[in-house]
This record gives C-alpha cells, structure tokens and sequence, in this order.
C-alpha cells in the first residue's frame, strides 16, 4: 500500500505525485521515436502513443513458459511469408467473458472533460521547464526559441464543477522536483522503464507496448517498419508485466494511421499473414486487451485507465478556412466549443467507447480529446530539437516541417495529469 507523503512542504498523498508520471513516460520515449517529424506530419502519421504502467511493486520474473513463448515472439526482423486478405477472423473476447464487467459503476457528478480554456498567468505555469533535467528537446519550446509563451498559461476549466488542485508540476518534472536526489532513481532505456521513489519503496513503470497486443513494433528504440505486423490474439507477453501494477493507464491510437496493418495469428505456423486497415487491427487489439482486463483485473484492488487519442493539428483550414498552413504561429486555442478536426478519428472514437462500454467500471475513461482539440497553440511547431538536417527551402517553409504533434511543457500534458489526479 502506498504511503502519504509526509513532508512539511506538502499534505498531498505520495500517490498524487506518482501517478503523472504516465505521461513523461511517454515523453521519455518520444524523443527517440519521431525524428522525421515533418515526413510523419505529411502522411498523418506519428510515432507518440503506446501503453504506460504504474506500479507500486516489481514485474514478475518469465517462468519456463513465459521464455518458451518469448522465444517465438514477434521482433523487428519478423516478416510474413505471404499475405492474404483479412478472414473475418475475431479474437476471443466473448459476451459471456464481459458479462461481469457491465455490472455495478457509479455515475459522475460532474463532466470534466467539458469545459473551456481560462487563460491563468497567476496560476500557471505549474514549473520551470529548465529546472527539470528528465526534460525532452523536442518538447522544450522555450529552450529552443519560442518566445510567445501563453501556451504555459492556460487553466482547464470544466462547465459547473473545478479540478481538484495541488502542488502540480508533470510527471517526472514533479517527482525529481519533490523527492531528494538521493532518494530517487531512473532505470536506463528499456522496454520497461522505472522511476523509483525509495524512500516510500513505491515505483513508477514506463511498459512499451505501442499496440497493446504483441507486434514486431516492440522495441522501444528499433521499431520504424515498413510493415506493422501484431498478433492480434496475444497479449500475454506484456500481460506478464501488468499483472502486478496497483494502477494501469493505457493509451493506443496514431500508432494504427500509418496504413494497413499485418496479422500474424497465433494458431498460424507457415508465416501467412492476412492484411487489415488500421481502424479494423486496432479494434482485434483492443478486444483482445479488453478480455484480458475483464478476466484478470479486480477493480477492488487495482485501478485501470484508458486515455483516449491526443489530437493532431496538421491543417489550419479546418479551424481558419482557406489558409494552407498548420500549428505554426498559432498562439491561442481555438473558442467554438464543440470544435472538432481531423486529427481525432471519430469512427476510431467510436470503437474504443463500444469496447470500453463493455467493460462497465473496470476502466475508467480519460477523455482528453476535445479539450486537446481546442489547443492548436500548444505544439512545439519548429521549436524543438530536430534530429535531421533541413534545406534552405525547407527552413524557408517553417510549416514544412513544423511538429503539431507532440506538446511542449509545461502545457496541456499537465492538465491530462490533473483529470487523471481527480479520477483517482
């Protein structure tokens, strides 16, 4: 069990702290994963979801089956011998399995995720961004030369209700900032990534599983593929993993725009895999995911999380017609509430509620889209570090290669961290 965090300079629960870390966990990562931002920002494409972990105890170590099943599973180097089209076939999630999972659940008092952006520069930001060393370039939009930085003071503030507040900086910022050098750790790269609070023998895990089920996308640091291949019935590599988290925040979804997508059954010895589009691969997955978290998962003892898609802004015309450009420049959110563009898949949104609806309480839900969706101002755009080279054509067109993709921080990440503060 976790314990409160008992210093003078704050009364909040230790769990407060540790729970924005899922988050920076994926900030941790992205640096890594998108270092052709502009390629990506074309094609709609990106390389930032992925499935994150909190935990208050150590993983499990793999018994005999575990490494005779890690042994045949699905890495970088995986092909397919030949590809046929998608047979129909369904993963097993069954009625009957998430039969006890519609049951019970409370209703909400209040809707947090509907509401409008308040500008606050008393308030906010919640913490320096050089003050934090686990910081990422390509999120640091002050360090690399934005100078316009409203996008640090903007406070969600939900219709009839508040968020809870606190002593908020995010995620890994807050917990360096709060916990004495010498009584915190960071695990190196790895698929499993730990920030460790020793003093309170209390952890926070990073698991990298960008599509929830098994796929040759799993390395952390090797996974630009020409081809996505998943087994969509097999969630028990990164099960193994989860079993012993107190809490579990998912997330999954740019991940699945980048084309079709390959299925490599687990039934199937040959090679042969079948061919399916993005929004159909990531419903096998999701189902498959969904039965796990309906068989495995006692709410009364462990807490699960679903954070839905964090929108892109890749086109201002949908939010200024007749412009040609993207994030860039763009300097406040967007006021017509109810705005909604394209880089927040409505069909994709659908699927995940009709999954997740059959799973009652056992999820609790994230909504951080729409309120997301307002924010075209919080991008990092040209300012951040970029890996390549660009030409002086290009550099002549800062829309060219601008990332409306990631956020900069301090930013909307940290009220992602507040919903989840107020969930718990």
């Amino acid at each position: 069990m976790m314990q409160k965090w008992n210093r003078k300079r704050t009364h909040f629960p230790l769990l407060a702290v540790l729970f924005s870390l899922f988050i920076a966990a994926s900030i941790f990562y992205n640096e890594r994963n998108i270092q052709q931002i502009h390629e990506d920002n074309k094609q709609q494409q990106s390389s930032i979801t992925h499935t994150s972990l909190l935990a208050s105890a150590p993983p499990k170590t793999s018994g005999a089956n575990d490494q005779k099943r890690a042994l045949a599973s699905l890495d970088r180097f995986t092909t397919c011998a030949s590809t046929r089209k998608y047979s129909g076939k369904k993963t097993g999630l069954t009625d009957r399995t998430m039969e006890s999972s519609r049951r019970g659940g409370t209703p909400e008092s209040c809707n947090l995720f509907s509401g409008k952006w308040a500008f606050d520069n008393t308030s906010y930001p919640l913490y320096n961004e050089s003050h934090c060393p686990y910081m990422s370039d390509q999120l640091a939009c002050r360090k690399h030369g934005r100078t316009d930085l409203r996008y640090q003071t903007w406070r969600w503030q939900p219709h009839n209700c508040n968020l809870k507040r606190g002593q908020w900086i995010s995620m890994v910022c807050l917990l360096q900032s709060a916990i004495p050098p010498e009584k915190r750790s960071m695990s190196p790269n790895a698929p499993l990534t730990i920030f460790k609070a020793e003093e309170y023998n209390a952890s926070v895990e990073f698991y990298w599983a960008p599509l929830l089920v098994e796929s040759n996308s799993d390395d952390p640091v090797n996974h630009r593929l020409a081809d996505r291949i998943i087994r969509p019935d097999s969630v028990l590599k990164h099960a193994a993993q989860w079993e012993n988290a107190d809490i579990l925040v998912f997330n999954t979804y740019l991940w699945w725009r980048q084309g079709p997508v390959k299925l490599l059954w687990s039934s199937e010895e040959n090679g042969i895999c079948e061919e399916l589009d993005g929004l159909g691969a990531m419903e096998l997955a999701m189902e498959t995911w969904a039965e796990w978290v309906a068989s495995k998962v006692n709410p009364t003892i462990k807490r699960v999380f679903f954070v839905t898609m964090s929108p892109t802004h890749l086109w201002s015309r949908e939010w200024k017609p007749e412009s040609e450009g993207n994030c860039y420049q763009e300097n406040t959110p967007i006021e017509v509430e109810g705005y909604w563009g394209s880089g927040s898949d409505l069909p994709t949104m659908r699927m995940v509620k009709n999954v997740l609806g059959k799973l009652g309480p056992k999820v609790s839900v994230v909504n951080i889209t729409r309120l997301s969706e307002y924010r075209k101002d919080g991008h990092p755009s040209i300012y951040r570090k970029f890996w390549e080279t660009f030409s002086p054509q290009q550099l002549s067109n800062p829309t060219s290669y601008s990332d409306c993709i990631h956020w900069c921080l301090p930013g909307v990440p940290d009220v992602w961290n507040e919903l989840l503060f107020n969930l718990l």
